[in-house]
């Protein structure tokens, strides 16, 4: 009897064994490996647009002599752009913004008693969109004429684009993937591995910054200056492959 009940117990543990071995095996087989890398590329260019903005500002007692001194001042700014070679094509004068002015009172007790309208104040800001950077960077930086005629004007910081972003995209894009195939080829060789298909592929943020300006500037949501005409976009690129 105990003889009998030993070799189903024998038998028992080859068959757990043996079926171990089944599952370890099939596992191995049908388990896959990846293998990813991230790649990248970058590019100095140099801007070929230009926005400039300024504001003008006029105030008065009435409305009627506001709107007067800054639709006359509308006509100095236009005159004071055509004879620094702006095109009428290349600005745009805006709406005119008007705000009224209040003065608070207060009593002799320092409480809050009312608002008193003393005047008037209506602005209008103008926008040159040119290809010719020079041009307007020396338009932008001098505005001196305008102050000695009397308009109340505010230069802003010129914005600086490129209109071919979109084929300095494409290229990075281009030349990251290439980048990223190749760390691949490079780690399965090493590894002495076979690449299969392409799992996955991922886009990183497409950034530009200021050229020199290091990674200071650099964002995970994307970072896009328009302070600076010479700049750097780079990009990065994900890709995923099966290992045979």
């Amino acid at each position: 009897m105990k003889t009998l009940q030993s070799l189903f117990i024998s038998l028992a543990i080859i068959i757990s064994c043996v079926g171990s071995t089944f599952l370890f095996v099939n596992y191995k087989t049908n388990s896959n490996t990846n293998i990813y890398a991230t790649g990248s590329a970058e590019v100095d260019f140099t801007a070929d647009l230009i926005v400039w903005r300024g504001k003008f500002t006029s105030r008065a007692q009435t409305s009627k002599e506001a709107y007067n001194k800054i639709k006359s001042d509308s006509e100095i700014v236009k005159n004071y752009l055509i004879s620094n070679e702006i095109l009428d094509s290349e600005m745009v004068f805006n709406s005119v913004d008007i705000n009224e002015d209040y003065v608070s009172n207060y009593d002799s007790n320092g409480r809050f008693v009312s608002r008193t309208l003393v005047g008037y104040e209506l602005s209008q800001d103008v926008t040159i969109t040119s290809d010719n950077i020079e041009k307007v960077e020396k338009v932008s930086r001098d505005v001196s004429s305008l102050l000695e005629a009397g308009v109340e004007f505010t230069s802003y910081s010129p914005e600086y684009y490129c209109s071919k972003l979109d084929e300095i995209k494409l290229d990075l894009i281009r030349k990251a993937t290439t980048n990223a195939k190749e760390r691949i080829n490079i780690m399965a060789e090493e590894a002495g591995a076979h690449i299969g298909k392409l799992i996955n592929s991922r886009l990183g943020v497409f950034q530009i910054v200021a050229k020199n300006s290091g990674t200071s500037n650099y964002s995970y949501d994307g970072y896009f200056d328009t302070s600076s005409k010479n700049k750097t976009a780079s990009i990065t690129v994900r890709l995923e492959y099966s290992l045979n």
